[in-house]
């Protein structure tokens, strides 16, 4: 069997859609698939071209058996809504040019922007080749939630595209169960035509181990509690409130590492320095490989996204990578993501944007101890191998 991927993030982008494209299509080679992905040259998320690629018309290689096509887009930092949206646009129709030329036997398209679903439709068209589209995000509801476009005429277009890249694809793929929820309460999609497939995390990188005390070290953070954030530091995670926040941390033990890179970084550097913030770290991202290392450190993880009811039905996929190194989770997000935590008790949630809140899950989760079976048991329900199987055979039976 032949699969053509698409998708607009992959390794060696670390963010969650990058990682979970590429687990999963590692795994589906393994089992005899012919996997290849189309993609563009990596810059996520500042917006520059990674160090060894080019951003030209068109250039291949290969990934843990995966074939890899990158083509020329349009590049820009992740912020500025119109330059991403004309990055999206050139992407689509890049993607829709190369694949037209990839022998394949199904189309898997992902989101969130739905530009990609509709090259996926395209092909599909073109190609006379069923497709699948697998939504991480409701997108443009998640435009909305962080505030980067009010509703009008351009929001309208993009829920009536939304809407018609539902009813097109042959089956879609969701990451939780609240999306699958919404897709059959609100656009009235049957509910044999979506599956869920949540995220989870890579057992062979993530798994238990010390505290890497040269690292802590170099940090010169040794003997300090550490509230560690790690990932992308866009409009969504609202990190400016975690640094408020910290500014009435009165125990000087505690310590907040922010490590990654994002549309808001250089307005949170700023911020550190108008606050004075002798609590707070700030180190930009590094490889996958090297995110462990700095997980290994940390004695709080924190998950936070800003208040919003569309943030309700995410479930964001760090918590499981940062579980599979049994670190407990201070999380600020309501909906699935607290049921998951409190389900399996790895951690505590606070009421997003609630600075009271979040001072006093902070001290009860500092003076808090976990067991390692819970981290274990979702460990287990979550392995990534497990769930890329799992899509394997949905793709298939299709």
């Amino acid at each position: 069997m032949r699969i053509l991927f698409l998708t607009d993030n992959f390794p060696p982008e670390v963010n969650a859609p990058a990682t979970r494209t590429h687990e999963h299509c590692k795994e589906w080679v393994k089992e005899g698939i012919d996997v290849t992905v189309i993609t563009c040259a990596p810059n996520f998320p500042r917006g520059k071209v990674f160090e060894g690629y080019r951003n030209k018309l068109i250039q291949r290689e290969v990934v843990d058996g995966i074939k890899v096509v990158r083509v020329w887009t349009y590049i820009s930092e992740n912020k500025g809504f119109l330059k991403r949206i004309i990055d999206y646009l050139s992407f689509m129709i890049a993607s829709f040019i190369a694949g037209l030329f990839i022998k394949t036997d199904l189309i898997v398209a992902t989101s969130p922007q739905f530009f990609t679903a509709v090259s996926g439709k395209w092909l599909s068209f073109w190609k006379r080749k069923k497709w699948i589209m697998e939504v991480r995000d409701l997108w443009p509801e998640s435009i909305k939630a962080v505030g980067a476009m009010k509703t009008g005429n351009i929001i309208a277009f993009f829920e009536l595209l939304e809407k018609r890249m539902y009813k097109n694809a042959h089956k879609i793929v969701v990451v939780t169960d609240s999306f699958k929820e919404t897709l059959i309460n609100k656009h009235h999609l049957k509910s044999t035509k979506v599956e869920v497939i949540k995220n989870g995390a890579n057992s062979d990188l993530f798994y238990t181990i010390k505290k890497d005390e040269e690292l802590l070290k170099e940090l010169g953070l040794k003997n300090k509690i550490i509230v560690g954030y790690i990932g992308t530091h866009g409009m969504a995670h609202g990190l400016d409130f975690i640094f408020k926040c910290a500014k009435k941390v009165s125990d000087d033990k505690i310590h907040f590492l922010f490590l990654g890179d994002g549309a808001k970084r250089a307005e949170l550097l700023k911020l550190k320095e108008t606050l004075q913030l002798n609590n707070v770290t700030m180190l930009p991202s590094v490889k996958k490989e090297d995110v462990v290392r700095h997980i290994s450190i940390l004695d709080i993880a924190l998950v936070n996204l800003k208040k919003s009811d569309t943030f309700k039905h995410v479930l964001p996929s760090k918590i499981f990578e940062l579980c599979a190194m049994e670190k407990p989770i201070l999380l600020g997000v309501e909906g699935e993501a607290k049921e998951l935590i409190e389900k399996y008790d790895v951690g505590m949630a606070f009421l997003p944007e609630d600075e009271v809140n979040f001072l006093d899950k902070l001290e009860k989760i500092k003076n808090k101890s976990f067991k390692a079976a819970d981290f274990e048991r979702l460990k287990n329900d979550f392995d990534r191998k497990n769930l890329a199987k799992q899509m394997l055979s949905f793709i298939q039976a299709l």
